[in-house]
């Protein structure tokens, strides 16, 4: 097999880089490739860089890892082109959480739609489209673009649409929920079959089978009921079991913030969620833990150099897509996975247009989804509220269109069942005002949102709680970059 060129954008994501890297490694046909590591942090880079070297070293391999901020660079005759970016990092995605906050709209985390989801979107897509000029322009032909990066159905439909790129969404969310199923059924490897369908985030397992067995509703709700943790942490989306009838992959933070019934009053909120940890549905809370936890890769990277020297036989290769998409493509083994594509009548009640996540296989061919599933009227009914708000919101990121971004952002199922139009108006001026910076396609609206805003008589809301101590970490965050804009000027 000859060699070819992976590109990874967003590499200094240190993890997640050394995760593919070591998965794409753990087949031996795709060891004599070149990994061509790229992002906007050189010290990231160079940390990742290190640590995959010795990896190559300490195993004795022919692959051949570079690094530069260069994007287009890095891209140069490419034949996999991996993104995880996060665009306007930690302080853009500050303002995703705290301004809606203040008009009551309550995000675990405001990635996928929700106020929070639509402003990421915004300032991702004209990032993704860059991505796309280089890709068509500089990458080998046919290059295939996997997307990993939130929101993950609006960049996808962005890449496809308006990109010309040939692009999947990835995402492990389904992975996720088949795990949580497979322990409350006592299920060993390979026990476990199921069928998981609908859009990302909002993926339902509309079939489940143990040993080949039919696995209902009340099974299902009988078993998490009976499991000691996910009996507390999972309320929601147990409770979404039994009105739907079947089980969402969402954890139930994400889960709870894409319905417009469950975090719409505060004193509703906690009902529905569990503090153990943010993903239960935490106010904030992976804003909370991904400010904590920002630097962590800088006090871990004694440990991942010291595990980089292990024998790659020794590390376990991960249950993300990416490596066995590969795998099936250069080897024309088969790989059954769950991807996110435009629609085209695979799901028979979505709309056509729709970036949907659902089962395929893919070998030599490319990837080829199962056609002809049907989801149940609920789930699809909810899927279809969220398609309508990502449509909207790719077709104002692409056109800078303040105004139909404000209708995406009134027709969000929680925004709406929160806010008044003026509110939503207000809210989105703000949240386009704050994020200037990300936001190229509404130069020309800021101006005028800063005068409505001056002139605006719409109040906000107090924070409390979790809030209030979430506005106390964006402010250090800020004030970490200004002291480092200091220390560069002087």
């Amino acid at each position: 097999m000859g060699s070819f060129k992976i590109a990874i954008i967003g590499a200094g994501s240190v993890g997640f880089t050394k995760k593919l890297f070591t998965d794409i490694l753990s087949v031996p046909e795709l060891r004599d490739v070149e990994f061509a590591l790229t992002d906007l942090s050189e010290h990231n880079l160079s940390m990742i860089k290190t640590i995959l070297d010795r990896i190559v070293e300490s195993n004795g391999l022919p692959t051949r890892v570079t690094a530069t901020t260069d994007r287009r660079k890095a891209l140069e005759g490419a034949r996999y082109i991996i993104s995880c970016v996060r665009v306007g990092g930690l302080e853009a995605y500050a303002d995703d959480i705290r301004i809606p906050l203040k008009y009551g709209v309550d995000q675990c985390v405001g990635d996928t739609i929700c106020a929070g989801g639509i402003l990421y979107g915004q300032r991702n897509i004209p990032v993704i489209l860059d991505f796309c000029k280089d890709i068509r322009e500089v990458a080998e032909p046919g290059a295939k673009f996997l997307n990993y990066a939130n929101p993950m159905a609006m960049n996808t439909w962005a890449a496809i649409e308006y990109g010309k790129v040939d692009t999947v969404g990835l995402c492990h969310g389904v992975q996720h929920g088949a795990e949580q199923i497979a322990e409350i059924l006592g299920a060993k490897d390979g026990e476990l079959d199921y069928v998981c369908s609908g859009i990302n985030h909002q993926t339902w397992f509309i079939d489940v089978r143990l040993n080949g067995r039919k696995i209902g509703k009340d099974e299902l709700v009988a078993a998490f009921e009976a499991h000691p943790v996910f009996s507390k942490q999972e309320k929601l989306r147990i409770d979404v079991l039994k009105r739907f009838g079947v089980y969402s992959t969402e954890s139930n933070g994400h889960l709870s913030e894409y319905l417009p019934w469950y975090r719409k009053r505060p004193d509703e909120i906690t009902k529905w969620i569990d503090m153990s940890d943010w993903i239960h549905g935490e106010t904030g809370g992976y804003l909370r833990y991904s400010t904590e936890t920002r630097n962590w890769f800088e006090t871990e990277y004694p440990r991942f150099l010291e595990e980089a020297g292990k024998p790659l036989d020794k590390i376990k290769r991960s249950n993300e897509h990416a490596s066995h998409i590969l795998e099936a493509l250069e080897t024309g083994r088969v790989y059954r996975g769950h991807f996110n594509l435009k629609n085209k009548g695979v799901i028979t009640n979505l709309p056509a247009d729709a970036i949907i996540e659902s089962p395929g296989f893919v070998d030599r061919f490319g990837i080829n989804m199962v056609s002809g599933i049907t989801l149940p009227e609920a789930c699809a009914a909810t899927c279809i509220s969220s398609i309508n708000v990502q449509r909207m919101s790719v077709h104002a990121a692409i056109t800078g269109d303040i105004d139909l971004l404000k209708l995406a952002v009134l027709h969000d199922p929680l925004v709406g069942a929160i806010c008044t139009p003026e509110e939503v108006w207000q809210m989105v001026d703000e949240m386009v005002v704050a994020q200037a910076e990300w936001l190229p396609q509404y130069a020309h609206a800021v101006e005028a949102a800063k005068d409505r805003l001056a002139r605006s008589t719409v109040k906000t809301r107090e924070w409390t709680g979790a809030a209030r101590r979430q506005v106390r970490s964006i402010e250090e965050i800020r004030a970490e970059k200004e002291a480092a804009k200091l220390r560069a000027a002087g």
